[in-house]
């Protein structure tokens, strides 16, 4: 199907080898007033070429394709294209995938079996620079953290080691105290409601919080600060509980 004219809204590139899901896809987010599919791409590759070419604001992409699979492309667009954001929709379920897809720098995972309202809410979530993981694969992926971490010589340290106090950690030593507690409550998955009622501040200054701790950290959302909050040690795996107030 041809390209669509720039337009307002949130600009959409499509990418799957299958031309029946793009379709549907297309089908499903031309419905929406604010969602403007901008063009197509069936492989990783393309993918890459196409969001040079028409920069749009969400590359919805999916994993397995003939060519460069959506992780590799995933990660060239986030290295080369940093005022766009990718959102991986697939049909496997596996924990792999989404851990894959979050290091490479996607801002969302979601199985192509949701509902279209949860397709085009996670599209809004990923374009406004929240992130937002499926349910399923977030409880599975976090669980996995601890296993999975120690493993991988470029994201553990050689001697893992249980992190108390979030700043012990070189790579959290920007952080101020209060930075620091924020940055805890965000890696165990607190919204920032949560974060306001455990520290007695108003949202406004949560959600300034939160710019300062994703800027000093170099992290695109929230997502990849739970990434680094298992990382780091500053949350365990199984840990649900939110932070003590100050």
């Amino acid at each position: 199907m041809a390209d669509e004219a720039p337009g307002r809204g949130i600009r959409l590139l499509l990418v799957d080898d299958q031309p029946l899901i793009r379709l549907g896809f297309r089908m499903v987010l031309e419905g929406e007033a604010d969602l403007v599919v901008v063009g197509e791409a069936d492989d990783g590759a393309a993918a890459i070429a196409r969001t040079g070419e028409l920069a749009p604001d969400v590359v919805v992409m999916d994993v397995r394709m003939p060519g460069m699979d959506g992780i590799a492309a995933t990660e060239r667009i986030v290295a080369t294209s940093p005022g766009t954001r990718v959102l991986i929709v697939t049909t496997f379920d596996l924990d792999e995938y989404a851990f894959a897809g979050l290091r490479a720098g996607a801002s969302g995972f979601l199985l192509k079996n949701a509902p279209p309202a949860e397709l085009v809410h996670a599209i809004r979530t990923v374009a406004a620079g929240d992130a937002i993981v499926e349910p399923r694969v977030t409880r599975r992926l976090l669980d996995l953290f601890g296993a999975q971490l120690p493993a991988d010589g470029a994201v553990a340290p050689a001697e893992p080691v249980a992190v108390r106090d979030p700043l012990d950690d070189p790579r959290l030593a920007s952080l101020t105290e209060r930075e620091a507690e924020v940055f805890t409550a965000i890696a165990r998955g607190m919204s920032n409601a949560e974060i306001s009622s455990a520290f007695y501040l108003s949202e406004s200054t949560v959600k300034t919080h939160v710019g300062r701790v994703l800027m000093k950290l170099g992290l695109r959302d929230r997502i990849h600060a739970v990434v680094l909050g298992y990382e780091t040690g500053v949350v365990r795996p199984g840990a649900a509980d939110g932070p003590a107030p100050a």
